[in-house]
């Protein structure tokens, strides 16, 4: 699967090693992340053939601070 992005460029999942952390639990999360070429792709590893959200390095950036900041804790 290839999804390409005006802006951003062409993410080519069949180029990817999705990798997916453990929980504390010890049982695989369901987010998978891949780095291909200067794009990173997150998907539903439920769904691996479903959509794939794609970011710039800038954005993936910006993504993880923000998760260090606390910005997507659940009140």
């Amino acid at each position: 699967m290839v999804t390409e992005h005006p802006a951003k460029g062409t993410f080519d999942a069949g180029k990817a090693e999705w990798k997916r952390a453990t929980g504390d639990d010890g049982v695989p999360g369901r987010i998978e992340v891949a780095f291909v070429g200067d794009l990173i792709g997150m998907r539903d590893g439920g769904d691996a053939d479903g959509a794939i959200l794609v970011f710039t390095q800038a954005e993936w950036d910006a993504f993880v601070g923000g998760v260090g900041d606390g910005e997507f804790d659940l009140e």
